[in-house]
Protein backbone atom coordinates (compact mmCIF):
# COMPACT_ATOMS: atom_id res chain seq x y z
CA UNK A 1 0.00 0.00 0.00
CA UNK A 2 1.22 3.75 -0.95
CA UNK A 3 0.25 6.59 1.18
CA UNK A 4 1.45 9.98 0.39
CA UNK A 5 5.14 10.58 1.23
CA UNK A 6 4.41 13.36 3.36
CA UNK A 7 3.15 10.50 6.40
CA UNK A 8 6.70 9.91 7.15
CA UNK A 9 7.41 13.66 7.44
CA UNK A 10 5.31 13.93 10.35
CA UNK A 11 7.07 13.44 13.95
CA UNK A 12 6.15 10.03 15.73
CA UNK A 13 6.01 9.57 19.37
CA UNK A 14 7.40 6.83 21.36
CA UNK A 15 5.41 5.18 24.90
CA UNK A 16 6.15 3.12 27.40
CA UNK A 17 3.38 0.54 27.55
CA UNK A 18 3.64 -1.69 30.65
CA UNK A 19 1.68 -4.06 29.69
CA UNK A 20 3.71 -4.90 26.46
CA UNK A 21 6.57 -5.04 28.23
CA UNK A 22 4.78 -7.68 30.64
CA UNK A 23 3.88 -9.74 27.55
CA UNK A 24 6.97 -9.50 25.60
CA UNK A 25 5.42 -7.69 22.91
CA UNK A 26 8.11 -4.81 23.03
CA UNK A 27 11.53 -4.48 24.57
CA UNK A 28 10.99 -2.44 27.47
CA UNK A 29 7.46 -1.75 26.93
CA UNK A 30 8.76 0.98 23.88
CA UNK A 31 6.55 1.54 21.22
CA UNK A 32 6.93 4.06 18.52
CA UNK A 33 3.60 5.28 16.87
CA UNK A 34 3.14 7.06 13.72
CA UNK A 35 0.82 9.27 11.97
CA UNK A 36 0.22 6.43 9.62
CA UNK A 37 -0.94 4.12 12.62
CA UNK A 38 -3.62 6.44 13.13
CA UNK A 39 -4.52 6.35 9.52
CA UNK A 40 -4.77 2.66 9.39
CA UNK A 41 -6.97 2.87 12.58
CA UNK A 42 -9.38 5.15 10.77
CA UNK A 43 -9.18 3.83 7.44
CA UNK A 44 -8.54 7.18 6.05
CA UNK A 45 -6.52 10.12 6.41
CA UNK A 46 -8.37 13.76 7.50
CA UNK A 47 -8.30 16.94 8.54
CA UNK A 48 -9.93 15.79 12.14
CA UNK A 49 -7.74 12.50 12.36
CA UNK A 50 -4.81 14.84 11.62
CA UNK A 51 -6.03 17.07 14.38
CA UNK A 52 -6.70 14.61 16.84
CA UNK A 53 -2.83 13.30 15.89
CA UNK A 54 -1.46 16.71 16.59
CA UNK A 55 -3.91 17.35 19.69
CA UNK A 56 -3.09 13.79 21.27
CA UNK A 57 0.73 13.89 20.84
CA UNK A 58 1.02 17.41 22.06
CA UNK A 59 -1.21 16.75 25.14
CA UNK A 60 0.97 13.55 26.12
CA UNK A 61 4.38 16.13 25.77
CA UNK A 62 2.58 18.87 28.22
CA UNK A 63 1.82 15.89 30.51
CA UNK A 64 5.21 14.31 30.46
CA UNK A 65 7.31 16.75 28.87
CA UNK A 66 10.82 14.92 27.56
CA UNK A 67 9.57 11.60 29.34
CA UNK A 68 8.36 9.05 27.55
CA UNK A 69 4.47 9.02 28.30
CA UNK A 70 3.03 5.92 30.14
CA UNK A 71 0.28 4.24 27.57
CA UNK A 72 -2.26 2.94 30.22
CA UNK A 73 -1.96 5.35 32.67
CA UNK A 74 -4.27 8.41 31.01
CA UNK A 75 -7.38 9.26 31.43
CA UNK A 76 -9.40 10.54 28.50
CA UNK A 77 -12.51 12.87 28.97
CA UNK A 78 -14.61 14.56 26.57
CA UNK A 79 -17.06 16.97 27.41
CA UNK A 80 -19.79 16.30 24.63
CA UNK A 81 -21.11 12.92 23.46
CA UNK A 82 -19.75 9.96 21.56
CA UNK A 83 -22.00 10.53 19.35
CA UNK A 84 -21.71 14.19 18.59
CA UNK A 85 -19.63 15.52 15.75
CA UNK A 86 -16.35 14.16 15.42
CA UNK A 87 -15.99 13.43 19.21
CA UNK A 88 -15.45 9.54 18.52
CA UNK A 89 -12.79 9.95 15.67
CA UNK A 90 -10.93 12.03 17.70
CA UNK A 91 -11.54 9.32 20.88
CA UNK A 92 -10.53 6.33 18.67
CA UNK A 93 -6.83 8.38 17.70
CA UNK A 94 -6.65 9.53 21.32
CA UNK A 95 -7.49 6.03 22.75
CA UNK A 96 -4.86 4.64 20.06
CA UNK A 97 -2.14 6.24 21.62
CA UNK A 98 -2.76 6.72 25.04
CA UNK A 99 -4.88 3.15 25.13
CA UNK A 100 -7.82 4.68 27.51
CA UNK A 101 -10.43 2.47 26.44
CA UNK A 102 -14.36 2.68 27.17
CA UNK A 103 -16.31 -0.10 28.83
CA UNK A 104 -15.35 -2.65 26.37
CA UNK A 105 -11.54 -2.34 27.49
CA UNK A 106 -8.98 -4.54 29.00
CA UNK A 107 -10.10 -5.50 32.15
CA UNK A 108 -6.56 -6.08 32.94
CA UNK A 109 -4.49 -8.69 34.95
CA UNK A 110 -4.68 -9.34 38.91
CA UNK A 111 -5.29 -5.67 39.10
CA UNK A 112 -3.15 -4.26 36.79
CA UNK A 113 -3.17 -2.99 33.45
CA UNK A 114 -6.46 -2.35 33.55
CA UNK A 115 -7.50 -0.13 30.12
CA UNK A 116 -11.71 -0.11 30.77
CA UNK A 117 -13.62 3.51 31.61
CA UNK A 118 -10.53 5.24 30.85
CA UNK A 119 -12.26 6.90 28.00
CA UNK A 120 -15.27 9.02 28.93
CA UNK A 121 -17.80 10.96 27.26
CA UNK A 122 -20.29 13.84 28.80
CA UNK A 123 -17.86 15.20 31.56
CA UNK A 124 -18.79 18.29 31.94
CA UNK A 125 -16.02 19.34 33.69
CA UNK A 126 -13.68 18.53 31.27
CA UNK A 127 -14.30 21.06 28.95
CA UNK A 128 -13.71 19.44 25.03
CA UNK A 129 -10.95 17.38 25.90
CA UNK A 130 -8.91 16.67 29.27
CA UNK A 131 -6.08 14.29 29.52
CA UNK A 132 -5.34 13.40 32.95
CA UNK A 133 -2.14 11.30 34.31
CA UNK A 134 -3.18 8.19 36.89
CA UNK A 135 -0.13 8.30 38.35
CA UNK A 136 -0.51 11.65 39.90
CA UNK A 137 -2.46 15.04 39.77
CA UNK A 138 -1.39 16.11 36.29
CA UNK A 139 -4.22 17.16 33.83
CA UNK A 140 -4.63 19.33 30.34
CA UNK A 141 -7.57 20.73 29.14
CA UNK A 142 -7.36 20.49 25.11
CA UNK A 143 -9.20 22.48 22.31
CA UNK A 144 -8.66 21.78 18.60
CA UNK A 145 -9.25 24.20 15.89
CA UNK A 146 -8.20 23.88 12.32
CA UNK A 147 -10.29 26.98 11.01
CA UNK A 148 -6.49 28.45 10.72
CA UNK A 149 -5.65 25.70 7.93
CA UNK A 150 -8.45 26.54 5.30
CA UNK A 151 -9.01 24.20 1.87
CA UNK A 152 -8.45 24.96 -0.82
CA UNK A 153 -12.23 26.69 -2.59
CA UNK A 154 -12.00 24.02 -5.54
CA UNK A 155 -12.76 21.44 -2.94
CA UNK A 156 -16.11 22.66 -2.66
CA UNK A 157 -16.62 22.51 -6.47
CA UNK A 158 -15.22 19.06 -6.21
CA UNK A 159 -17.02 17.60 -3.64
CA UNK A 160 -20.21 17.53 -4.68
CA UNK A 161 -19.21 15.92 -8.10
CA UNK A 162 -16.90 13.18 -6.51
CA UNK A 163 -19.71 11.90 -4.05
CA UNK A 164 -22.41 11.68 -6.79
CA UNK A 165 -19.71 10.05 -9.20
CA UNK A 166 -20.12 12.82 -11.42
CA UNK A 167 -16.20 13.49 -11.40
CA UNK A 168 -13.99 12.27 -13.78
CA UNK A 169 -10.78 10.03 -13.11
CA UNK A 170 -8.93 13.53 -13.33
CA UNK A 171 -11.34 15.71 -11.08
CA UNK A 172 -11.34 13.10 -8.63
CA UNK A 173 -7.18 12.48 -8.35
CA UNK A 174 -7.44 16.08 -7.88
CA UNK A 175 -9.84 15.90 -5.37
CA UNK A 176 -7.50 13.38 -3.22
CA UNK A 177 -4.63 15.68 -3.68
CA UNK A 178 -6.25 18.60 -2.60
CA UNK A 179 -8.11 16.98 0.23
CA UNK A 180 -4.50 15.75 1.56
CA UNK A 181 -2.77 18.48 1.26
CA UNK A 182 -4.68 20.15 3.73
CA UNK A 183 -3.55 17.45 6.10
CA UNK A 184 0.07 18.41 5.36
CA UNK A 185 -0.52 21.69 6.00
CA UNK A 186 -1.96 20.61 9.30
CA UNK A 187 0.65 18.35 10.12
CA UNK A 188 3.82 19.76 8.66
CA UNK A 189 3.56 23.14 8.14
CA UNK A 190 1.24 23.62 11.47
CA UNK A 191 2.63 21.04 13.61
CA UNK A 192 3.52 24.04 16.23
CA UNK A 193 1.15 26.09 15.38
CA UNK A 194 -0.79 26.96 19.18
CA UNK A 195 -3.43 28.05 17.02
CA UNK A 196 -4.85 24.67 16.09
CA UNK A 197 -4.41 23.34 19.50
CA UNK A 198 -5.07 25.09 22.83
CA UNK A 199 -3.74 23.33 25.77
CA UNK A 200 -4.15 24.75 29.86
Amino acid sequence: MTFPAFFEDVPGITLRDPLAEFLGAADGGLIEYRYVDAVRLAGHSCPTVAGAWLLTTRALRALYGSEAPERGAIRVEFGESQRSGVAGVIASVAGLLTGAAGVGGFKGLAGRFSRRDLLQFEVPEAGDIRFARLDRAAAVRCTLDLSPVPGDPRMGELLPLVLQGMAGAEEAALFGRLWQERVRRILIDHHDDPALVRIS
